[in-house]
């Protein structure tokens, strides 16, 4: 096979040869009695124009070389038991086209021969993704949804070194999740400011789609400030870089070789990209990342309202003069917006100085604003405008900051808690207690569960994590913890071994 396609080339090079000459040839202006000049012709202005138009296009090779150091790829792993009925927990050993990696399982799915039926054997489940170094000292950021579940979590440097990683903290709020790997003086990446990014800016998206390790796009920014369906708090940008399955996490660069988001989402009716992909703005993972680092666990807040788009025909009904803002559709009773007066039917039009063009801008303001702080907003009501003041909540709904099984399963107890929030206290009628976030080892095998409330060990209330584990440290065999599951409380013993 080798040599056919050697005998191609140099054909191929005879041919391409043979049209050069002709080419040259034709370039001579030959004047009759005069002799030929043995010498290479002036260039004509069409190489000049096309060397022009290639220069007005981005030149990103020095910026990969530059920043590529600190993209990691980000692979997790997850047990589970053939009594547990999970089945998000087990994926099918599949065969694979011979050189394949296996971690390219999930894409061959379905097709012939490629096995996962019901009938195939199963395995430890496996995901992997994308991040990047923020911090020299070993922390990293990459998107929650991939290391969602995972007992076990590597990552893998751009210089081939792996280390097992641990789950500092997890915001499904904002796909964001914050993991620590035990190295030092690690190549780290820029960050910029994702507000002062313009649409149609060019930029460079690196990370590992389909495992195949830092695969570098590029693009433009189609839009800002993105809303997507569900209860988002993420102002989105989205891009036409091409982002696919593994590119999770990864980082979105501008031509300044600035992060200025994480990859996170695409639109897809094939699974693959089909030019739309979206990043949360690195301004938001930041924060999170500093609320993780600082506290354990993420605020986001929270007004207790549901808004709707105003269109053309509501903002004539509504006596304003364009459509915009965001129309309140109820009101949650007794929470921060039914205090602070808000009805259905207003339309806010202004949170915080800033200015709500349509209904998806809400949301990402007030998830931004820390509990507690007050806000004023710009209302419209009976055709007019109207200024209310709201003392801003806590989302609070226990599944915002979450530390995953594998660190729980490193506790006495096997337990990941946290102190209940203002509005569990109220909703539960508890003055205090530990939600159990995830449960593994002596826990698990004792029927805790996820979303327990922890009320007393030992008899002894607890209000704080220390406090629970100061109970446990001094425990002998055994430890009886009062838990509060729905409506009832019951007391579960936990041997300790």
């Amino acid at each position: 096979m080798q040599s056919h396609v050697f005998k191609r080339t140099a054909i191929a090079i005879a041919v391409a040869g043979a049209f050069g000459l002709g080419a040259i040839a034709a370039q001579r202006h030959v004047v009759p009695g005069e002799a030929i000049a043995a010498t290479t012709p002036a260039p004509t202005a069409a190489p000049a124009a096309s060397a022009a138009q290639r220069s007005a296009l981005p030149d990103i090779a020095d910026l990969v070389t530059r920043e590529s150091g600190a993209v990691v790829e980000v692979s997790m792993s997850r047990g589970y038991s053939k009594t547990s009925g999970d089945d998000e927990a087990r994926a099918p050993q599949q065969k694979l086209p011979r050189g394949l990696p296996p971690e390219l399982a999930p894409f061959f799915r379905g097709m012939p021969g490629m096995g996962g039926d019901d009938d195939a054997p199963r395995g430890p489940a496996q995901g992997m993704g994308s991040g990047f170094i923020v911090d020299p000292n070993g922390i990293i950021l990459t998107n929650a949804h991939v290391v969602d579940g995972a007992d076990e979590v590597t990552v893998k440097l751009a210089d081939r070194r792996e280390f097992k990683a641990k789950v500092l903290g997890t915001d499904k709020a904002t796909d964001v999740a914050v993991l620590k790997i035990d190295a030092k003086d690690l190549p780290a990446v820029r960050t910029g400011d994702a507000r002062a990014t313009r649409v149609g800016e060019w930029v460079v998206a690196i990370g590992a789609p389909y495992g195949l390790e830092h695969s570098v796009t590029a693009g433009i920014v189609s839009a800002k400030a993105r809303s997507l369906p569900g209860d988002t708090v993420v102002p989105f940008i989205q891009t036409d870089a091409a982002v696919n399955p593994g590119n999770s996490g990864g980082p979105l660069y501008n031509m300044n070789g600035e992060v200025i988001g994480i990859n996170s989402q695409i639109f897809s009716r094939s699974g693959g990209f089909q030019g739309l992909a979206f990043a949360v703005p690195i301004n938001v993972a930041l924060d999170v990342k500093d609320q993780i680092v600082r506290n354990g666990k993420v605020s986001h807040g929270k007004l207790g309202v549901t808004v709707q788009e105003v269109n053309q025909a509501l903002a004539e009904s509504f006596g304003m003069k364009q459509p915009g803002g965001a129309l309140v559709g109820s009101v949650q009773k007794n929470g921060p917006g039914d205090k602070a007066g808000l009805e259905p039917g207003d339309v806010i039009v202004s949170f915080d100085g800033q200015t709500v063009t349509k209904s998806g801008d809400l949301p990402p303001m007030v998830a931004a604003m820390k509990p507690g702080s007050t806000v004023k907003m710009e209302v419209w009501r009976d055709g007019k405008a109207t200024e209310l003041s709201a003392t801003v909540g806590d989302r609070g709904d226990g599944k915002v900051a979450t530390a995953k099984r594998a660190e729980a399963g490193e506790g006495k107890l096997g337990v990941v808690v946290r102190p209940l929030s203002k509005d569990e206290k109220d909703a539960t009628n508890l003055a205090s207690g530990l939600v159990v976030e995830d449960v593994a080892g002596a826990a698990a095998k004792a029927g805790l569960r996820a979303g327990d409330v922890i009320v007393s060990a030992n008899r002894k209330p607890v209000t704080s994590v220390a406090e629970l584990k100061g109970i446990v440290d001094k425990a002998g065999k055994a430890v009886a913890l009062l838990i509060q599951r729905d409506d009832a409380r019951i007391f579960v013993p936990v041997p300790l071994g």
